[in-house]
This record gives structure tokens, sequence and C-alpha cells, in this order.
């Protein structure tokens, strides 16, 4: 199993953690975001979007995160479930995952925050204003969902990690990287917290990646 992967990527990011929760082992393929690999023809070979992560188990071409992680819990079902049994509580993990996926995560990608002082002409202190304004209006969703959520826990659901946490604690970092404010978030911190005293967290963390540069 191959793992299309770059250190500071959110979204490969949380497929590493989902992998190690699984207990799989896989193999680091780095393909560098800021120097453009992932634009290389032979990385457009296997993920024609030119986005990361992409997962390569036997004969199986994965792309998109949230995917991939739901294809690691079906295709092996033995380990430990990153999805819940019940309909309901399946639903909302989706929906909390996909709220940061896809209505958070996308700002602060290379690509959008290169447009935005390139094409637009941003500075880095209007870019940082930006972003802040993007993910703490996220993040204050994300954290009124967990306030309402009889299922919400040391997990964000519940006592054992789902897709949701996968997702959430890159997305903290990401925002903690961006000087993101997080006192207006505690049962974010908490949860983040709780997840990174786990192994499975700890070794898909950034630093710990072949590639990372500080």
């Amino acid at each position: 199993m191959k793992l299309y992967n770059y250190f500071r990527s959110s979204a490969a990011y949380r497929v590493r953690i989902a992998l190690n929760l699984k207990g799989l082992v896989w193999e680091h393929v780095g393909v560098h975001l800021v120097k453009g690999e992932q634009r290389s023809a032979d990385y457009l070979s296997i993920n024609p979007a030119g986005l990361i992560p992409a997962l390569i188990d036997d004969s199986a071409v994965l792309t998109q995160s949230l995917a991939i992680i739901e294809y690691l819990d079906e295709k092996y079902p033995e380990t430990l479930p990153l999805l819940p049994v019940s309909i309901e509580t399946r639903a909302q993990v989706r929906a909390a995952s996909l709220a940061l996926a896809c209505d958070v995560h996308p700002l602060g990608n290379v690509r959008v925050l290169k447009y935005l002082t390139s094409e637009l002409g941003l500075s880095e202190a209007q870019k940082e204003a930006w972003l802040k304004h993007w993910i703490g209006l996220g993040l204050a969703a994300f954290e009124a969902s967990l306030a309402q959520s009889a299922s919400h826990g040391v997990f964000c659901f519940g006592d054992a990690p789902t897709m949701a946490d996968c997702v959430l604690v890159p997305q903290v970092f990401s925002a903690r990287r961006f000087n993101v404010d997080m006192t207006a978030y505690p049962r974010i911190v908490s949860v983040d917290a709780h997840c990174n005293s786990l192994a499975a967290f700890q070794s898909a963390h950034p630093t710990k990646q072949p590639d990372f540069q500080a």
C-alpha cells in the first residue's frame, strides 16, 4: 500500500491518521506541493487532478481523502471502525467530516493561497486575515455542533475515534499554523489534545514524516 503524500497536506494528514488507526502498513511516497511535483506527468497519471493524497492498494488507485478513509474502513472492517454502526451517528460523522474537509480546509490550500498573493495582490497580512476569518467561521460552527451533539465524548463522537477526528486534528494543526486563536473553541481543543495523546495521531503528525521541513 502506497500513500502519495506531503507532510503539510491536511488531506494527506487525515489519511495517515486513518491508516495508523486501522493498523495498516503503508509506504510514504513524497510529492512536494511547493515545488510543484503534483503537476508532474508521473503524478498526473495517478491523479489527473494533481491533488494530494492518492492511495494505491493492490490494483486500486484512490483519490480524495474522505473516500479513501471510507474505502479503508470498508475493506479492513476487522480493525477499529472509523464510521459508527448507527445510521444516524454515521451520517453525523460524515457531515462533520465534510464540514471541515469541504467548507474550511480548501481555503488554506497552497494553490488558493498562491492565487490570493500572486493574482489578487494581497499582502501577507491580508492573506492571514482572510484565512483567520474563514477558518474561524468553520471552527465556530464545528464547536457549536459538538456542543449540541448527544454523541460528543472525549472524541468528536463518543469514546472512540472516527473519521471526524481524522479530519479535525489536521484542521486544528493548520489553524494554529496560521495563528488562529483557539481559546473560543474549548471542545475542539480538548478533542485535539486527547487525539494527540494517541500513537496513531502522533506518528501521523507532519513533523514525523520523512519529507518534513521546518
